[in-house]
């Protein structure tokens, strides 16, 4: 396997959720990871949206990287397939890790693991922490709500434009993760993006 040319982190649920369509998009994202000799990096499991996207970017022939804490391995299924599997003590550890070994982060449909890894990112990037690019793909309409409340936010002053610019937020897969490894045309090879955490 040839060294990845760029790394994205994927926040998703470990259930799959009651719409097939976000299987679907997981399955999307991984391929299209796998298919641009990409590295996939994540929370490690093999259940729900989780062992979707690392599968479909496995059998792509992208790399895999899991990080899971040693409390989880058990109850989400520690994905035994990853190119590399780290288990770690603490959430903390896990998040870190992740962030670390990313070049740009993703999230798909989830619960308030795949909320909370999004804002935690992004509070990050917006107190310059890292300078990494966000993405929300939007599956099925899952996230309108959302990003009706963040509108609300900036509309009600608590937060500015450029934060909500911030945030790449897209319904369109191949688009969104063009954008987020700054993949310039199909016959080019995504460029790796800078990491600064």
């Amino acid at each position: 396997m040839a060294e990845p040319t760029f790394s994205v982190c994927v926040y998703c649920g470990s259930r799959p959720g009651d719409n097939a369509a976000y299987a679907q998009a997981a399955q999307a994202v991984g391929q299209w990871i796998g298919a641009h000799n990409g590295q996939l990096v994540y929370g490690g499991g093999r259940s729900g949206l989780m062992g979707t996207v690392a599968e479909a970017t496995r059998l792509a022939g992208g790399r895999v990287v899991g990080v899971i804490p040693q409390a989880l391995v058990d109850k989400e299924l520690a994905n035994r397939q990853c190119d590399e599997l780290h288990i770690v003590q603490t959430m903390h550890e896990r998040k870190a890790m992740m962030a670390e070994r990313s070049d740009a982060f993703l999230a798909l449909p989830g619960g308030i693991g795949t909320f909370e890894e999004l804002f935690e990112v992004w509070t990050w990037r917006q107190l310059g922490y890292h300078d990494k690019p966000l993405g929300l793909l939007n599956v099925a309409g899952y996230y309108d709500g959302l990003l009706g409340f963040l509108q609300t936010s900036v509309a009600s002053g608590f937060m500015g434009e450029w934060q909500m610019g911030l945030l790449h937020a897209s319904t369109d897969t191949e688009a969104l993760l063009r954008t987020l490894v700054q993949d310039s045309g199909p016959d080019q090879a995504p460029v790796p993006l800078r990491s600064v955490i």
